[in-house]
């Protein structure tokens, strides 16, 4: 699997740089502040399934995704895959170094085509030193992520497969949802049965058949490779503890 250290970042000044104002994870940063803060930053490229950097990396900076769609992942000993989210347009990855200065605490991949900005730790320090404000919105951002891992962790520990799946189905439609009418959401993103099973820590063959259980009850359907949340009163109650 190649590696985004063993390419180097492009600039590309026709293709304006998206504002991280519309980031889910920077709501509330004023727009001048966040102009500010990525004016400058490098533009970084990735293939499918190319590696952003492993856990253990040097976190030498943060990023921000501008297009495409990334996975935050860890491996067993055994080499089993554990995915802990999805990160679309606007969010921001790597943050932590930023801060603690600590090694990479997670592995990110392309799930596809990307194109992100990066902000090196010198140039953030820079920035932050001049706009000490900053940091009450890096400060809300992960108090946020926290709040995500403590539900990830009690959906795993007290739930069965099927709340565990449902529980994810209704992450990803927050993330990337859309109305589509008549109650029912669908998920702007492509994600594969493989990815859903190793983001729920379930193998693929129970993913699968849980799946298939739904979209014959009408729960779920899948529309060109999108998933679709019909019921979502009947979903929801999947994810109550038996």
């Amino acid at each position: 699997m190649a590696s985004a250290s063993d390419c180097k970042p492009v600039a590309s000044p026709k293709q304006p740089l998206n504002d991280a104002t519309k980031s889910p994870v920077l709501r509330g940063l004023p727009e001048h502040l966040s102009r500010d803060l990525f004016r400058g930053a490098t533009r970084v490229r990735l293939s499918a399934f190319e590696v952003l950097f492993h856990a253990g990396d040097v976190g030498d900076g943060c990023y921000r995704v501008d297009d495409g769609l990334l996975k935050v992942t860890l491996m067993s000993p055994s080499g089993s895959e554990r995915i802990l989210a999805f990160l679309g347009l606007g969010t921001i990855v790597g943050e932590l170094s930023l801060l603690d200065g600590l090694p990479r605490s997670a592995s990110v991949v392309a799930v596809r085509p990307a194109a992100l900005s990066f902000l090196s730790h010198a140039a953030f320090e820079t920035f932050a030193e001049k706009r000490p404000e900053l940091y009450k919105y890096l400060v809300k951002l992960l108090s946020m992520r926290l709040r995500e891992t403590d539900a990830a962790i009690a959906a795993g520990s007290f739930l069965p497969s099927e709340g565990r799946l449902a529980s994810i189905l209704f992450e990803l439609a927050d993330d990337f949802g859309q109305d589509v009418g008549d109650g029912r959401t669908i998920i702007r993103q492509k994600i594969g049965q493989r990815d859903l099973a190793a983001m729920a820590g379930l193998s693929r063959e129970n993913a699968s058949r849980i799946i298939n259980d739904w979209e014959r009850r009408k729960m779920i359907s899948r529309l060109s490779g999108l998933y679709c949340i019909e019921n979502k009163d009947q979903l929801q109650h999947e994810t109550e503890p038996k």
